[in-house]
């Protein structure tokens, strides 16, 4: 038997509902902005807190407001039902560059394994916020509803997936709604009805260990509330690559105490000329503060745990921790990802809305890949796959 299975009661999109994924802003006005020009967006509902009209209140005061969203967005043929299908995905770039291929469907939720003593074919890899796992339980309790998938990569059968994926689109005729995203890539999808190609694919997506790509606070999510399967969009290795995933920090300190602190913890920053950029490889990160650029080499021990070792690990240890004695959790740092370049990073600390920017470099696919086989859990906000699938264009009844 799979553990892939097909959406019971899925709504398709009928145009115009597609957004970002709730998370992958490192500026909440920059949701409420997409919300104003766009209210039939999918955020409106994943964020309710951030729309216009609801601006002010709490999450959990807003969540009326995204129920009743949701809800006027089927009744007005913002969705189409669909019953026992999965919904086939492409992403195509502009530049008619290699396309990334997955598929929605329905995970078991009891597959889900975090350590190397507990079973399961789902592999969640990295620490979480439990602030925000609370707001994703509190929103499908709400909703009955599920709009983000968890973003899953076929590690045993990715190669055979891409191809019968790729066949699968190929032969699929139109699609039943397109998306375009910022960067001008087609997002474009296809249900598939029950018969031998759904049966096939989910066997196959289904064939080996799933690793959790994005979407560690949501698959918490599904276990804390106590559904048994979760939205997933099921993609193989050809269809990713790792971006890098770098830090904003509000600082209580001056430059000058913040060198002197980082000389102490046996961190030594060298001005660099020009502005920040990421480092193209691990072991040295980038500062970028009151208007300067310095280098940082971080520490290495041969013998050191190979998550410990790891450079977004050693960040939030020796400088989150020990020289700004902060919490990862603290809201005065903000987790930026690889859709945002250097330029954007240093603008903000420009502007005063951030004072030090960390650029880091990108984890490796065989640091990602040896992690996960160890059933070790990445450093926390360390992985930033794309392409992503958008939200909002497939929703799964619970």
């Amino acid at each position: 038997m799979t553990i892939v299975h097909p959406i019971d009661r899925a709504w398709i999109t009928t145009g115009g509902t597609g957004a970002q994924n709730y998370d992958e802003f490192a500026d909440d006005a920059e949701i409420t902005a997409i919300i104003a020009d766009n209210p039939r967006s999918a955020l409106a509902v994943e964020m309710p807190h951030l729309a216009p009209e609801t601006l002010g209140r709490s999450f959990a005061e807003s969540l009326p407001a995204a129920a009743e969203r949701l809800a006027q967005a089927k009744a007005s043929g913002g969705y189409a039902p669909a019953d026992q299908v999965i919904v086939l995905y492409r992403i195509a770039d502009p530049d008619g560059g290699n396309a990334a291929y997955g598929m929605y469907c329905m995970v078991d939720t009891d597959q889900i394994s975090t350590s190397p003593d507990e079973p399961g074919l789902v592999i969640r890899n990295e620490d979480v916020f439990i602030e925000k796992v609370r707001e994703r339980v509190e929103l499908a309790t709400t909703l009955r509803n599920l709009l983000s998938p968890v973003l899953l990569l076929q590690t045993g059968t990715g190669d055979r997936l891409h191809e019968q994926l790729e066949y699968a689109v190929a032969h699929a005729g139109e699609p039943a709604a397109t998306d375009v995203d910022p960067a001008g890539r087609v997002h474009a999808i296809w249900t598939v009805p029950a018969g031998p190609v759904r049966d096939e694919l989910c066997a196959l997506a289904g064939g080996g260990e799933l690793v959790v790509a994005d979407g560690n606070h949501r698959s918490l999510a599904a276990q804390t509330g106590g559904y048994p399967r979760f939205l997933a969009v099921i993609t193989t290795p050809e269809s990713l690559v790792i971006a890098p995933y770098n830090r904003l920090i509000k600082l209580s300190i001056g430059v000058t105490e913040l060198g002197d602190r980082l000389r102490a913890a046996g961190l030594q920053p060298e001005p660099v000329a020009g502005g920040p950029s990421v480092p193209p490889a691990g072991g040295t990160i980038q500062l970028y503060v009151g208007g300067e650029t310095y280098s940082v080499k971080l520490p290495s021990n041969g013998r050191a745990d190979l998550v410990d070792a790891m450079d977004h690990a050693l960040v939030e240890r020796m400088l989150v921790n020990e020289v700004l004695g902060l919490d990862a959790g603290d809201k005065r740092i903000v987790y930026v990802g690889g859709d945002y370049p250097a330029e954007w990073l240093r603008a903000e600390v420009d502007a005063g809305r951030a004072d030090l920017a960390v650029l880091i470099a990108p984890v490796t696919v065989n640091e990602f890949v040896a992690v996960n086989l160890a059933r070790q859990k990445m450093p926390r906000k360390s992985t930033w796959f794309t392409p992503k699938a958008r939200g909002g264009l497939v929703v799964a009844e619970i």
